[in-house]
């Protein structure tokens, strides 16, 4: 059994998501958190500005590849704030991708998975047209 099932047709509608939205890099690689002084951000991270998300957007990690390429998402759980979180990987390459689970997992209180993008299309991701 697969720990997750992927679906081009998600990773094809989050592009149009992504790519239709006006995106803003809010913190520079190397920055420390505004909020807690000792986490310092691996690769820029920023949002899109016309989504909805907390507290300002869908949060974006760029990587030094192409900001116009999704590799993947990192969905958090954070028990303190009682929330999921999806926060969208742009351009990351691995190694960039294992900076930003580093970074966001430092805490007992959040925790974080990754799913890379894929390009199977499950049965039951067909529709009936």
């Amino acid at each position: 059994m697969k720990p997750y099932e992927n679906n081009a047709y998600f990773w094809q509608k989050l592009n149009t998501f992504y790519l239709s939205s006006e995106v803003k890099v809010t913190r520079k690689k190397g920055e420390r958190h505004p909020e807690f002084a000792n986490l310092i951000y691996p690769v820029d991270y920023g949002h899109l500005e016309d989504t909805n998300g907390e507290p300002e957007g869908v949060s974006v990690y760029f990587g030094s590849g192409s900001h116009y390429s999704i590799t993947g998402l990192v969905i958090a759980a954070d028990i303190l704030k009682k929330t999921l979180d999806v926060k969208i990987l742009a351009g990351c390459n691995e190694e960039e991708e294992k900076m930003v689970l580093r970074f966001l997992n430092q805490t007992d209180y959040q925790k974080t998975v990754l799913i890379h993008r894929g390009n199977e299309i499950p049965d039951w991701g067909q529709t009936d047209n």
